[in-house]
């Protein structure tokens, strides 16, 4: 994918808008659910971001090929793709934000456009890079978020 991942996102979250137009001001639970979320996703993000520059390795998504160091630990424990799962989870609190069914629409919209073309083109990078060690990790750690079994990458 040749557009920055952010901008993808931006994308997206403009299309929530398109989607729902002007909306109602949230129910305190509702505004309270959706800054939990938006914040936990902006810290994930934040925190990976900031583990990547003090190892010394790119955050540029538009070329994998220039990263120095495969990352493992912190946000990476949990997810091959913390930084997507926070902008994943940002369009997420702002569909919650807005009250709309309909903008979840986008957030999945983000979520196949990344998945398919983003990460595919990183973990080629990353496998012919660093072989065996991103193999290892890989098998153990999933793509998104959750279960390792849910993942669909290849063995």
């Amino acid at each position: 994918m040749r557009v920055p991942p952010p901008l993808v996102a931006v994308a997206a979250a403009l299309a929530q808008r398109a989607l729902t137009g002007a909306t109602a001001k949230p129910t305190a639970g509702r505004a309270a659910l959706a800054t939990a979320v938006g914040v936990a996703s902006m810290s994930l993000a934040g925190a990976t971001a900031s583990q990547f520059r003090r190892r010394g390795t790119t955050v540029d998504p538009i070329h994998p090929d220039h990263v120095s160091v495969l990352v493992t630990t912190g946000p990476n424990s949990i997810s091959r793709n913390p930084m997507y799962v926070g902008m994943a989870g940002l369009l997420t609190a702002n569909a919650m934000w807005r009250g709309s069914w309909a903008a979840l629409v986008p957030v999945a919209g983000f979520v196949v456009l990344i998945d398919r073309f983003q990460i595919d083109a990183e973990e080629s990078a990353l496998l012919e890079k660093f072989g065996t060690e991103y193999e290892s990790y890989r098998a153990g750690s999933p793509r998104w978020i959750g279960p390792r079994s849910l993942d669909h990458a290849k063995p």
